[in-house]
């Protein structure tokens, strides 16, 4: 089963947005293409259209991975991920995997410090266990990339959505002067575990606000709505 990109972030999301903002979860259309565009924890950044995640909700649907939802008095379906019923998978094992279709090859650092709202993970070595397992199934999920010039760790990438760029940049991007902090953390390589921690945790943070504006709105409208 190879999943489209827009397939994969789509994905992704639904199994982030369900541990960390369960109070808006299951997620509308609308919810969904902003949480699949939002400029943190997501590499590559995407702009997608409202076109797009609706052909990408049914080809999940479809594969059994995603479920639609209409709550009595909601006027929008809703979407739920089916991850971990429809490939086994544990909750440390979908943390893992959603982290990878949202922002591409890590370490295990970089994935320890990246899942700590989804799944927290005691030690390194519990993370390399369940990548181990996922890559070490019958039709692999995750594997290990080898070990690029310059970089101390060795990274691993997912293999169930096809990937977002054709190839990732031979070089590290330049940081200019007065650069957003979460994306010049998130764009140079993270040799020191602290420094992934702390380009994750303001990443969620901000996150977090994206989408609390973005219920503010939905509640907002809704009010309107009634008004008329």
């Amino acid at each position: 089963m190879e999943l489209s990109a827009p397939e994969g972030r789509v994905l992704g999301v639904l199994v982030e947005k369900e541990r960390t903002t369960p109070q808006g979860y299951p997620l509308t259309d609308n919810a969904l293409l902003v949480a699949c565009n939002q400029a943190t924890s997501r590499d590559p950044v995407v702009q997608y259209d409202v076109a797009t995640v609706r052909l990408a909700v049914r080809g999940l649907r479809e594969r059994g991975l995603l479920r639609t939802v209409h709550r009595s008095g909601e006027r929008s379906d809703k979407h739920r991920h089916e991850l971990g019923t429809a490939l086994g998978l544990s909750p440390a094992q979908a943390a893992l995997m959603a982290v990878l279709l949202l922002r591409g090859p890590q370490t295990v650092a970089e994935l320890r410090a990246r899942t700590e709202r989804l799944h927290p993970f005691s030690t390194a070595e519990a993370v390399d266990a369940e990548l181990a397992a996922l890559a070490a199934r019958t039709e692999p999920l995750v594997v290990q990339l080898e070990r690029q010039p310059g970089r101390k760790e060795t990274r691993y990438a997912q293999r169930l959505s096809a990937p977002l760029t054709a190839q990732e940049p031979a070089t590290v991007p330049v940081v200019q002067e007065g650069p957003d902090l979460a994306q010049a953390l998130r764009e140079r390589p993270l040799q020191v575990h602290s420094l992934a921690a702390l380009a994750a945790d303001l990443a969620d943070l901000r996150a977090e606000v994206a989408d609390l504006r973005e219920q503010v709105r939905r509640l907002t409208d809704g009010d309107a709505g009634e008004d008329h």
